[in-house]
């Protein structure tokens, strides 16, 4: 007999299994729309109206970076506490709950961007992920928003009250590491959705209703890059949680330290927030000082990540010693790369190193606004969320699909096969775009070539970088349709009584090597908070201040084809004249 968690927590991992399917429900979608709008943009194959990229290119990045990675997240975490407290969830009817709600709610969102596509109805959202003023959605994009944060709000409350409980039973004892994850990564997350939720209910939804005339475009944006960038985080730390709690057991090792593991966790939550507005460097209506701030508060997020490099890496050097490695770097070769699970996520940590030096050129001011509107950085997004992320969660799928249905993995061949061409195709992708945006060539458009101007390549040429995008796309839009054909032939294979057995790493040092001040979540929060309010406070003041609350007068700006071409009248304008208020508005939407 197996101890797979669907035979311990048998309820549980029916809400595990839903979360699943509605991440990938949402993974084939944006994969869908992701390999349209690169063969559009590369000039290979087009079929729509180029307007019609917007709404492309707004459902791949909403389906994927929200959806796909949010509802894995709540399956892997709710998986986390239940396995590490050894306790189901306090009240099952609670958590159908909130995961209703956030099915609800991206549907809302879904259907309010699809509607898009089609002139039967005024519905529209094609405002991209960055859904900010002046870009205007329909009221249903951003209620659909508001019900599916909500739902992870409650769901971040069922995870706490599992571990309030236990913590009644066991006063004495130190939080599990991986419920430790669960709760820094929530709390952070509480926090950085205050920004999010101010802008849609206090100005977004008001404005799409029309209960108000205008908005502050600056004012909207700010509030959103206060969520833009930990929201990246939020995707980031599930996947941190199975590179220290899984890879090191299925190297055949141990965690090398669990305090430092914690340690890690803890400066994301402190970190993470105040850094958002380095996403706003070439916003003029923000001093200098305050974009200095942030830039200081992102360099100090790079000391997680390197210590998440040193941790997990002695960690699977110390499994593959123990496999009969030997030498400096002959251990490597000790290492189960035949395991999908293993092969995904080690890929995948070796490309988020990558996209570290590519974010370190994102986070220094002057550096940043030679890329900051280029393609340079779509591929370091690519490295992050398409490929640390995404890469990591579809291979410990392959571990996670038995677990939560009882039945084997349908073909392991085809898993490895699947990880490894999401990483060749996701190099081909991100070095295109990476040299392509320091070319100059802009993201967000949809055809970056203009009239009697072209790009100047230093080795290769713009064909060529495009070639190498449209064959990234192919090759990762090929490993979908083998991660879904093993998903599917998963689903639909018999019951199996030898299933992998449940359970983490063991460690090396544990938890009571780490100081008990790690364990203060009271004090830590506290911290993120004042945090926050020494980054924000004053530039937000000063927005208002200059802009007013509401801002100046704003026209709503749903994308078509006039307006499109109102962008580029409003550029040629601002070259040559004093820009106001509503012009930087337009301006922004490039942005």
């Amino acid at each position: 007999m197996s101890n797979a968690y669907i035979d311990e927590f048998p309820a549980e991992a029916r809400i595990v299994r839903a979360a699943f399917y509605s991440s990938f429900l949402a993974l084939a979608l944006g994969g869908v729309f992701g390999i349209i709008q690169t063969l559009h943009r590369t000039d290979f194959l087009r079929f729509m109206d180029s307007v019609d990229y917007y709404t492309v290119l707004t459902a791949h990045g909403v389906f994927l970076v929200i959806s796909f990675t949010i509802f894995f997240l709540v399956g892997i975490f709710t998986w986390a506490i239940t396995t590490s407290l050894d306790r189901g969830l306090e009240d099952i009817r609670f958590s159908w709950g909130w995961y209703s709600l956030m099915a609800v709610g991206i549907t809302l969102t879904g259907v309010a961007i699809l509607a898009g596509f089609t002139d039967a109805t005024d519905i529209s959202a094609s405002v991209l992920f960055t859904f900010y003023a002046p870009l205007q959605a329909h009221p249903m994009f951003y209620l659909g928003l508001v019900l599916f944060v909500v739902g992870t709000w409650l769901a971040g409350a069922d995870w706490f009250r599992s571990w309030l409980a236990w913590k009644a039973e066991n006063p004495d004892e130190r939080i599990p590491l991986p419920t430790f994850m669960v709760l820094t990564t929530m709390l952070m997350w509480y926090i950085a959705t205050l920004g999010v939720a101010v802008a849609i209910l206090a100005f977004l939804l008001p404005w799409s209703l029309g209960w108000i005339d205008t908005v502050n475009p600056l004012l909207t944006r700010t509030l959103f890059w206060f969520f833009g960038h930990p929201v990246v985080y939020f995707w980031l730390m599930p996947a941190y949680m199975m590179w220290y709690v899984m890879l090191p057991k299925i190297s055949g090792g141990k965690l090398f330290s669990d305090p430092l593991a914690r340690v890690v966790f803890v400066l994301f939550l402190v970190l993470s927030v105040p850094t958002g507005i380095h996403h706003q460097y070439l916003d003029p209506g923000i001093a200098e000082g305050f974009k200095f701030i942030a830039m200081t508060n992102t360099m100090f997020l790079l000391l997680p990540s390197l210590l998440t490099a040193f941790t997990v890496v002695a960690s699977m050097e110390h499994g593959a010693r123990q496999r009969g490695g030997e030498g400096y770097l002959g251990w490597l070769k000790a290492l189960p790369w035949r395991d999908p699970v293993f092969t995904g996520m080690a890929l995948a940590g070796l490309m988020f190193a990558a996209a570290g030096f590519s974010g370190m050129i994102n986070a220094g001011m002057n550096i940043n606004y030679l890329v900051h509107n280029t393609f340079w950085v779509v591929g370091h997004f690519h490295l992050t969320v398409g490929t640390a992320v995404a890469l990591t969660f579809m291979a410990v799928t392959y571990w996670f699909l038995p677990q939560v249905t009882g039945r084997a993995l349908w073909n392991r061949s085809v898993a490895l096969g699947q990880v490894v061409l999401w990483f060749i195709g996701m190099t081909f992708m991100s070095n295109a775009m990476h040299r392509g945006g320091l070319l100059g060539i802009p993201r967000r458009t949809a055809e970056p070539q203009y009239e009697g101007f072209e790009f100047e390549a230093a080795v290769g040429s713009v064909a060529e970088l495009d070639a190498q995008i449209a064959l990234g796309g192919v090759l990762l839009t090929l490993s979908l349709v083998l991660f879904f054909a093993n998903v599917i032939g998963t689903a639909l294979n018999g019951k199996s009584d030898s299933l992998p057995a449940n359970g983490y790493a063991e460690t090396l040092s544990g938890p009571e090597d780490a100081p008990l001040v790690l364990d203060n979540l009271k004090l830590w929060t506290a911290i993120a908070v004042v945090l926050v309010i020494f980054a924000y406070t004053f530039p937000l003041l000063s927005i208002i201040e200059r802009g007013g609350l509401f801002g100046p007068e704003v026209i709503p700006f749903p994308l078509t084809l006039e307006s499109v071409t109102t962008v580029g009248i409003a550029l040629e304008t601002a070259a040559t004249e004093t820009v106001d208020g509503a012009t930087l508005a337009l301006v922004g939407v490039i942005r």
